[in-house]
């Protein structure tokens, strides 16, 4: 029995033609070249979560001490002490309130308060321990001298006035221990500062092997779209926007974790404040409140992690282009 011959498929129309053409066009540039979800990826978005979250521990600290340095040498620099030691022959009651005389009448002196003798030993408690007889002691009288911040204050012809009238007062202005804050200061914000640049460091190493690898596991594909005329631009985008949205994950769960912690940390020091331990460390890290400044630095440091994924991926992919065949080469 005899089959009717089969007709070869009719052509497309040129618009059917064109719009098909275009679909599989836009199908290969919305298929990513990287998978986005994958075992690697994961794993790269969790190391990218921890190293955003210690970089931005570490600032955040660096900024809470910073601030807290910043009050301690303020509160220490509005207060000086005038020191009145006893003498044979003299009433260091009349010295020390001869003293506070002086002090309140220059300019730029707002307050000169002159402690009791009470005040005195209990300021030597922490020295000398407490329940000891110091009756028998000679303690010096301490006058508090609080600046006016509004007026310039002449310490040396304070501190000339004093050694005239009162050869046993010595003013004592606290530059010593301001000096010594400054350097602290310093210090600790290094410190955090290469603590900073480690963690970044660690993690553009992260983001280069898994750069590497991922375009040794797309070798094949990478050079079947040079053989197809890609450009390198196109491949390095690809990989671009893959570590960047990682980065963008990744660095959105450690900022947002190191911005609670420090939220968490806030509230738990005003209820510790009530407590001994509690008021040395709101003195030592002033409440740990970073303020709208210190979570907008957070802020910065997770999307530009997330943009130095995504710039050193670019960079390493063009780099490691060349070392792929090409055909007609």
């Amino acid at each position: 029995m005899n089959q009717a011959p089969v007709s070869p498929p009719l052509p497309l129309p040129p618009h059917e033609a064109k719009a098909d053409e275009n679909t599989t066009t836009d199908a290969w540039n919305d298929t990513p070249l990287v998978p986005a979800d994958s075992v690697a990826g994961r794993a790269l978005g969790i190391v990218i979560a921890i190293m955003t979250f210690l970089a931005a521990l570490t600032a955040g600290f660096a900024i809470v001490l910073s601030d807290a340095s910043h009050q301690w040498r303020g509160a220490v620099g509005l207060e000086m002490t005038i020191q009145v030691t006893p003498r044979p022959s003299r009433d260091i009651e009349a010295d020390a309130a001869r003293a506070a005389e002086i002090a309140v009448s220059f300019p730029g002196v707002a307050e000169a308060r002159a402690f009791s003798r009470a005040q005195s030993e209990e300021l030597l408690t922490p020295w000398l321990g407490a329940g000891l007889d110091l009756s028998q002691l000679p303690v010096p009288r301490m006058i508090v001298v609080r600046r006016d911040q509004e007026k310039k204050l002449d310490e040396i012809g304070l501190r000339a006035a004093l050694d005239s009238a009162l050869p046993n007062a010595v003013l004592d202005n606290h530059g010593a221990w301001m000096q010594r804050l400054d350097t602290m200061a310093q210090v600790v914000v290094g410190a955090a500062v290469g603590i900073f640049l480690l963690v970044l460091t660690a993690m553009g190493l992260a983001v280069g092997f898994a750069t590497r690898g991922a375009m040794a596991g797309n070798r094949e594909i990478i050079e079947t779209l040079h053989y197809v005329g890609a450009a390198d631009g196109f491949i390095a985008r690809q990989f671009q926007l893959h570590f960047l949205r990682l980065g963008l994950r990744g660095g959105a769960a450690g900022g947002g974790a190191a911005i609670l912690l420090f939220l968490l940390l806030g509230l738990f020091s005003r209820q510790w404040s009530t407590s001994a331990g509690g008021e040395q460390a709101e003195a030592l890290f002033g409440g740990f409140s970073l303020g709208w400044g210190g979570l907008g630095v957070i802020a910065a440091i997770s999307v530009g992690v997330a943009l130095l994924a995504g710039f050193m991926s670019r960079q390493i992919v063009y780099r490691n282009l060349g070392t792929y065949s090409r055909r007609g080469k």
